[in-house]
């Protein structure tokens, strides 16, 4: 790293040298850092430079001058030297606050993973023409909506349906295209936006499983959209070329008349063919396509022209007689609907296979409203994406809406319903001057529609890929810059595949579903982001509200199920299917969804609603704070005792609760910060590998002691604070010589008491069982004191796991007197039957307690041996203790605390150890655990001996649980 130098070198080095503070580079997700270093005399520096992450910052060593006062300052301008003290800041970069002195930091780029973009002050160079709400919105909106359907199938389905069926047909699908105009408005105008158009909308509101799910599926609209497009081009041209068929077209009599239709075949053939030739194309690049595209609208809207010039100059001189030209009586003829079969081609048959409702044309026109999100496809090239998107949308919208309303009173006035249901190419036969203008302004139309979908179609599944959530998608994965080829094969593969099937009638149900599933998830975002009004949430479209999206989303739904119940079963179980695959396989990518947000104002609101009163014991859950590494030696890369983990999950019933791991790092926070964020990671994934729900903590503390202290205190929100500590049993303090554990564990004991606390001490954490290891015996139970029922429910919890559920409690109790020993053990039997608890009492008197227990052949220790010892060594402790405050003429002293020494009550101390130790190991001998109530630390007591009083109580022990409660019960009698 460079250094820079300011001031005089020779004053620098009389002066006396300060510690040289580093601070570290920062080893997190922010995408812009800078590693900063004290700086030190006689260095240098090249000039000030645009950083990027994880380069270093300098100081000019021209911009040293001599203040009045001796001391080097900065010789910069006024603009340098406001900025002065924050070049010293990590966030220069990020905030881009060198360009306010004139520097133009370089951009900085986000992964799609991370929403999290670095804002730079300064405009971008930028690399290409930008586009505005006309060409960039309208016209690809419009070109996308006006399709095939309205040359070729809208006069159909007025004779079907009807005028005002037709009517109400367009004010639904209008309705519904226009309510999630206004949520792709509300959306678009909260930020900017990437590629992806309205999967990246949807992914980043619902979250990724949601949002790749729908995008898959607009994808795959959008292939199938492809293949429509060149059927209808296809069948234009063969109904406007008879003779370029290879094939006998096909003949369906109506009412004495020969209605011939393309070939299938012939619509294969070609339909293969222009797909082949306009994968070549899309080969050629986007750019290629974004500038002949909008040349493809000036022939549609010329035939649209032309087919109102006809409509009211009809009938012609040589018009078929069933065109009557716009004509009353028509009308009044053609105002109900008349639902007829029909063959595969459409053309009524009284023996056809296909019949018609509401429903079925529903399905069949929505894709003439449809091609809303072409706009919001090329936000990366509009000049004003929050604005050009809601009116260039919603002006396409309501314009091809009314004038699918004219065109449906048009239409229904100018022929008579055979008319309407024979001639696909009615509009053609009556535009002006012929039909030929209408077959170009058809086949061009659909051409640059099925260009159009070709060329987004690969792009929507490439921004997919990029996103690398998706592992299996990888392939389609394209480098900015770069054209999507392998992507556009696989587009081309299924529109090739949608083209053998060669009917048009039968595909646009399944475009239409894909859409629709693609409309309500943008209807869903808007509603769940305007629903939760998070701070974020602040768009620049006012023209709307939770609700119209809420029945914007439910209209969409309700179509698909009009359309076809099976349709839409399919199409969902398709959508559900990826949900679940992305759930399983995808990598995990935080995005800030709504879904996320949503959780967290439940929380919030939940939390609020328990308030700060203590919580019933009916509704009392246990939440863990373990103690990961508090001592035992465990390889570096290993946060957290692995059987810690499990008996986490033993605390929890049926896996519900939460448990929070958390460990203390010694040392300063400033210089210890970096590595407590890297070991929070380390824990937090580690307890996700461990399959245990739970957080991870990591506290910076100059001990220990002071770091459990803080975190007992501010660990938690309301009533969500943890409520018991796990820790381990210190095994290792003598047989390591670790002198200071004694008065850390004392004083973690402490402060449990104190913060109200309940405590469990796992003693023999190695041998404790995980799930698969199944456990014969019984679970001891000493109650001693009470605990307000924590060591029942713990014994019931552990029953509730599989290791454990072939065990059985027992529950010991110890009366002072013989007399009472019966009475005692009605009485908790009574009290266990009223908890619904299962268990074996068995009384303890003090008489039996006193006899000598015969040792089992297990037995490692004596414990009467183990009593001497302790003895021998808490009298040479305090022997010295005593010496060491004659010598220095101060009171007993131990850790910094002054201490008490009743040498009298020491005794009496180990002797009840000993005597419970003793009872355990007579009565426990097939116990698979044995839970004890830890006893408290005696005030101003040597840690060291109360040390000695739990090794005499837990040896030969090899399981044991021992639990101090707090002052409240977590079980009750009640229902």
């Amino acid at each position: 790293m460079e250094r820079g130098g300011i001031g005089n070198d020779d004053e620098e080095a009389a002066a006396p040298k300060r510690p040289q503070q580093r601070y570290h580079a920062v080893e997190s997700q922010d995408h812009a850092v800078v590693q900063m270093t004290a700086m030190e005399p006689g260095s240098s520096a090249a000039a000030p430079r645009p950083m990027k992450p994880g380069t270093n910052l300098s100081i000019d060593p021209r911009m040293k001058m001599t203040s009045s006062n001796g001391h080097a300052v900065p010789n910069v301008s006024q603009s340098d030297s406001k900025l002065e003290l924050f070049g010293f800041d990590s966030l220069v970069n990020i905030l881009g606050l060198k360009s306010m002195a004139g520097e133009q930091p370089q951009a900085t780029t986000s992964p799609r993973d991370g929403e999290d973009v670095g804002i730079t002050i300064g405009c971008p160079k930028e690399t290409e023409p930008k586009l505005g709400t006309m060409m960039g919105v309208f016209v690809p909106c419009l070109q996308n909506i006006l399709g095939i359907i309205y040359y070729i199938r809208f006069t159909w389905i007025v004779g079907m349906g009807g005028i005002w069926q037709s009517l109400v047909l367009v004010a639904f699908c209008g309705a519904c295209t226009f309510l999630t105009g206004l949520s792709l408005s509300a959306i678009a105008t909260n930020g900017a936006m990437k590629g992806g158009g309205p999967y990246y909308l949807i992914g980043r509101a619902l979250g990724p499983e949601v949002g790749i799910s729908i995008g898959l599926c607009f994808f795959l609209g959008n292939a199938v959209a492809g293949a429509m497009y060149v059927l209808g081009a296809v069948e234009t041209f063969l109904d406007a070329v008879p003779a370029a068929g290879f094939f006998q077209d096909a003949t369906t009599v109506v009412g004495g008349t020969t209605v011939s239709t393309p070939s299938l075949h012939d619509l294969q053939i070609y339909g293969v063919v222009i797909t082949i030739l306009l994968c070549f194309i899309v080969f050629g690049g986007v750019k290629i396509i974004n500038k002949v595209a909008p040349a493809f609208l000036i022939p549609v809207l010329f035939s649209i022209l032309c087919i109102f010039i006809g409509v009211f100059s009809a009938p012609g001189s040589d018009a078929p007689k069933r065109i009557t030209g716009l004509n009353m009586t028509t009308l009044s003829d053609n105002w109900s609907s008349d639902y007829q079969p029909t063959n595969n081609a459409g053309v009524p048959d009284s023996k056809g296979s296909i019949y018609w409702d509401f429903n079925a044309l529903l399905g069949l026109f929505f894709p003439a409203v449809t091609g809303i999100m072409a706009g919001s496809n090329r936000s990366a090239s509009l000049k004003d994406t929050q604005r050009s998107i809601p009116v260039g949308t919603l002006n396409a919208t309501l314009s091809t809406t009314g004038m699918y309303f004219i065109s449906v009173f048009l239409f229904g006035a100018l022929a008579t319903r055979d008319e309407l249901l024979t001639n696909r190419l009615l509009a053609a036969t009556v535009a002006w001057p012929g039909p030929a203008v209408i077959y170009i302004g058809i086949i061009l139309s659909t051409l640059g529609a099925a260009l159009q979908s070709m060329t987004g179609a690969p792009r929507l599944l490439a921004a997919i890929a990029n996103d690398d959530i998706l592992p299996v998608l990888n392939c389609f994965k394209a480098y900015e810059g770069s054209e999507p080829h392998v992507a556009t094969l696989f587009t081309s593969f299924i529109c090739i595949a949608c083209v053998v099937i060669g009917n048009l009638d039968l595909i646009t149900p399944t475009i239409t579903m894909f859409f629709l599933m693609c409309y309500a998830g943008v209807n869903l975002s808007c509603f769940l982001l305007d629903l939760l009004d998070a701070p974020s949430w602040r768009p620049r479209w006012k023209l709307h509200h939770w609700s119209l999206s809420l029945i914007g989303a439910s209209q969409c739904i309700v179509i698909m199920f009009m359309i076809s119940w099976t349709f839409t079963v399919v199409s969902l179980a398709l959508a559900s299917l990826i949900y679940y695959y992305v759930s399983l396989k995808g990598k995990a990518g935080d995005w800030g969804d709504g879904f996320k947000s949503a959780y967290f104002q439940l929380a919030l609101r939940s939390l609020r609603s328990m308030g700060a009163n203590q919580v019933h014991p009916k509704n009392w859950y246990p939440i863990p704070l373990i103690f990961c590494r508090p001592w035992g030696k465990l390889p570096e890369n290993i946060p957290c005792h692995p059987k810690l983990a499990d008996f986490a999950n033993c605390m929890k019933k049926k896996g519900r609760g939460m448990s929070i791991f958390f460990s203390i790092i010694d040392g300063d926070y400033h210089e210890s910060a970096e590595d407590a964020k890297t070991a929070c990671h380390q824990l937090s994934a580690y307890i996700d590998y461990k399959r245990c729900e739970g957080v991870a903590e990591i506290i910076v503390a100059r001990s220990m002691s002071d770091g459990f202290r803080s975190i007992v205190q501010i660990m938690g929100l309301g009533n969500l604070k943890p409520n018991i500590v796990v820790m381990r049993y210190p095994e290792i303090w003598r047989r390591e010589n670790l002198t200071q554990i004694p008065s850390t564990f004392i004083s973690i004991i402490n402060d449990c008491i104190i913060a109200n606390k309940a405590v469990v001490i796992v003693k023999g954490l190695d041998e404790w069982p995980n799930e698969y290891q199944r456990q014969y015996g019984t679970i001891d139970l000493y109650w001693i004191v009470r605990d307000g029922g924590l060591m029942l429910l713990l014994s019931q919890l552990l029953l509730t796991k599989e290791s454990f559920e072939s065990c059985k409690i027992q529950v010991f109790c110890i009366a002072e007197e013989d007399t009472e020993a019966e009475e005692l053990k009605a009485d908790v039997k009574k009290f266990l039957y009223d908890l619904r608890m299962q268990a074996e009492v068995i009384v303890v008197t003090m008489k039996s307690m006193e006899a000598r227990a015969e040792l089992s052949a297990s037995a490692k220790k004596d414990p009467e041996e183990e009593h001497a010892s302790a003895q021998r060594r808490i009298k040479a402790y305090l022997s010295e203790m005593k010496e060491t405050a004659q010598r220095e003429g101060r009171p007993l002293m131990e850790g910094g605390r002054q201490v008490v020494v009743n040498e009298e009550k020491v005794e009496k101390f180990l002797y009840t150890m000993l005597k419970l130790n003793t009872t355990i190991l007579k009565y426990s001998r097939m116990a698979v655990v044995v839970l004890v109530s830890l006893p408290p630390p005696p005030l101003n007591h040597p840690a060291y001996c109360y040390m000695e009083y739990m090794d005499l109580l837990v040896v030969n022990i090899p399981r044991m649980l021992i639990v101090r409660g707090y002052r409240r019960d977590v079980v009750t009698l009640f229902t």
